[in-house]
């Protein structure tokens, strides 16, 4: 069976540009309804969040460091320390739980 390359990427170019255009065309007015705003607003960090934490848990070599780096950075983050600590404590997190394990 011969696939042509040429209509795969018609169709997914034609997908992506439906999905960008059409709420644009459809959506003329501001939207004023507060729950769909706030769906809207959440999108983005959800989207990164459901791609980054199964990373997190997954690129060690046990589960069982990611997720020990996942908890004690969510830890830290929650009480505001900065992003260069919560990396690097996590960094720190995994190296000993895989020298370890």
């Amino acid at each position: 069976m011969q696939h042509d390359i040429y209509i795969y990427l018609l169709l997914m170019s034609a997908m992506t540009l439906a999905i960008r255009i059409l709420p644009l065309v459809l959506i003329r007015g501001e939207i004023r309804n507060t729950f769909l705003r706030s769906f809207l607003y959440y999108v983005p960090y959800v989207t990164l969040a459901v791609m980054t934490f199964p990373s997190m848990v997954e690129a060690t070599k046990s589960p069982l460091s990611g997720t020990a780096a996942l908890l004690v950075g969510l830890g830290l983050a929650w009480r505001g320390a900065s992003l260069f600590c919560v990396a690097a404590t996590c960094c720190i997190i995994v190296f000993v739980t895989e020298l370890f394990l």
